[in-house]
């Protein structure tokens, strides 16, 4: 018998080790699984409820993924799926429980790829096609992880990482021949292996800030979860959805946008290589995308040309990753008619667990607790806190937090909940609306003040195109507030501009929260999932601060 929430004494994995790692029971979140579609056969293999049960049901001929000019059906896929996997268990001996490492930029054979992974009981590890062997050598051995499926125009780095890690020595690259040929000489038939629910099937690792990195375990039924709760609930999606969108498939919002969705439901997607402003909006028109994913810079960027494509098939665009500012929202709406679904999600929650759609928008606000979540806003304690008191994010549901072998499994997971590191607040309407994350609370003079919202503030004034916010330390205030700020082309960036700035923050919200200082740069530093790492930005600010007190482009005005 199994506890719902909990490893059950059956698992198909030969090699144990993310089994043996889970965090001690204790200390897992308390998952719920109220809505009857959550309640999943204790044997269940994702992968062949997303591909071969969808040809079984009589969707082989449906089209399941677009690519340039190619159009791959659910028959085409599967077959493509089950040659990989023949592959994996045949050429390279992989058994159940094994990680796999995915390297490269979302493509059919990556797709595939993945999928196959999880048709042969393995564990799908994706990640960032920008990543370099610095970065994958944490990953590679925290994992221990040996077998890669590569596109070969990446392959140096796993090279690389394979010299650093002694890691990485099983690899076979696409786009070169070598594994088509492999998977050419394989069965297009595949006996998928009989996974546990409870399974783990991937290994998604966060994309952090500094230390060691966290990789958190979801299991086969997480998969499906994600999709029936964001898919179905959030977004409606059905047999007639083309979803489109710039997330990699390493990252879990792409992977549940233009993977898991559409194919849960009999969908399709399409893959954009190099997903710039231009390639989404092409790909929009060209495949007639119902639904668009990206975040909220490149929302920005969209909205100054989307009126040069035919956007009209669009019915839905979510906006993830990071903090979605009024002024996109607003942005976005103006230029097509649509109002952005803002979301937020996390790795270790698998996907988006607050948001709102149609009427029930709110720009400005995060949205409600998804059905089958449930949040609320905690004091330091873990005590909750009433409508309109700044404290932490806590969620529970049918997702949640497990690290892979690591200690900081008690600082996510307290009490049953998640603690995603968000402060928010929430309305007397159960709306939620982000303050800031935890580390981008700025302490000023006594005063607390959220970086996000003056990053909203500056969003409003026409010359600036894009801005970080963090606290700089300062001998009489303890922090003060610094802009990082882009100008829009053909502006100048000189003190001038930065007086007018901080006179319109000083308009449009309290005024000690204006900006001291301000500096213009090219652009601001981001992670491979285009989120802003301020993290940098404070570093910096810390280590000059030894050399000078104050880096303002103006004046102290008081």
């Amino acid at each position: 018998m199994t506890v719902p929430g909990f490893p059950g004494p059956y698992t198909a994995h030969v090699d144990t080790f993310a089994r043996d790692n889970l965090p001690p029971a204790a200390d897992w979140p308390d998952f719920r699984f109220e809505l009857p579609e959550l309640r999943y056969p204790e044997r269940m293999n994702c992968g062949a409820v997303l591909l071969d049960d969808a040809v079984a049901e009589g969707h082989g001929g449906r089209i399941a993924l677009y690519s340039g000019e190619r159009a791959w059906t659910y028959s085409e896929m599967l077959e493509l799926a089950n040659r990989l996997a023949n592959v994996l268990v045949c050429d390279s001996a992989v058994v159940p429980g094994n990680r796999v490492l995915l390297r490269g930029p979302n493509s059919p054979m990556l797709f595939a790829a993945w999928l196959a992974v999880i048709k042969a009981g393995a564990i799908a590890v994706a990640t960032m096609p920008m990543l370099r062997a610095k970065e994958l050598a944490p990953i590679a051995t925290k994992a221990r992880i040996d077998h890669v499926l590569c596109d070969a125009r990446l392959l140096a780095e796993v090279t690389a990482t394979t010299q650093l890690t002694g890691r990485l020595s099983r690899v076979l690259t696409w786009g070169d021949g070598v594994l088509e040929a492999a998977a050419a000489r394989q069965s297009s038939t595949f006996r998928n292996i009989d996974t546990a629910r409870d399974d783990v099937c991937v290994l998604a690792f966060t994309s952090g800030t500094t230390g060691e990195p966290k990789a958190t375990m979801h299991f086969h039924r997480d998969m499906l979860a994600m999709a029936d709760v964001v898919g179905g609930h959030l977004l409606n999606t059905r047999a007639d959805d083309i979803h489109a969108g710039s997330p990699p498939l390493g990252f879990t919002f792409g992977l549940g946008a233009l993977l898991v969705f559409p194919m849960r439901f009999r969908g399709a997607s399409v893959t954009v290589e190099q997903p710039t402003a231009e390639a989404l909006l092409t790909a929009v028109q060209s495949h007639r995308a119902t639904c668009l994913f990206t975040a909220p810079t490149l929302y920005r960027h969209l909205a100054a040309i989307v009126d040069r494509f035919d956007v009209s098939s669009l019915r839905r665009c979510v906006s993830a990753g990071e903090m979605l500012p009024a002024a996109t929202s607003d942005a976005w709406f103006d230029a097509t008619g649509l109002r952005l679904i803002d979301g937020i999600g996390a790795t270790e929650m698998t996907h988006i667990f607050i948001s709102a759609k149609g009427a029930d928008i709110r720009p400005g606000a995060t949205g409600r607790a998804l059905p089958g979540y449930e949040a609320i806003v905690v004091d330091e304690s873990g005590g909750a806190l009433t409508a309109g008191q700044v404290g932490r994010l806590a969620v529970r549901g049918p997702t949640g937090c497990r690290y892979l072998g690591d200690s900081r499994q008690r600082d996510y997971v307290v009490d049953g909940w998640n603690i995603t590191g968000d402060r928010y607040l929430v309305d007397t309407d159960g709306y939620f609306w982000f303050q800031a994350r935890a580390d981008d609370m700025i302490v000023t003079s006594g005063y607390n003040v959220a970086g996000p919202e003056v990053e909203c503030a500056l969003l409003e004034h026409s010359a600036v195109k894009e801005v970080a916010v963090v606290g700089s330390p300062d001998p009489e205030r303890g922090q003060i507030v610094k802009a990082f700020v882009v100008v829009q082309a053909d502006t100048i960036a000189d003190a001038d501009l930065a007086r007018e700035l901080q006179d319109f923050v000083k308009a449009s919200i309290a005024p000690y929260k204006y900006p001291r200082a301000i500096e213009f740069v090219d652009n601001l530093p981001r992670t491979s999932t285009g989120k802003v790492q301020r993290f940098v930005l404070r570093r910096r600010e810390l280590e000059l601060s030894v050399r000078r007190p104050r880096d303002s482009a103006t004046p102290d005005d008081g």
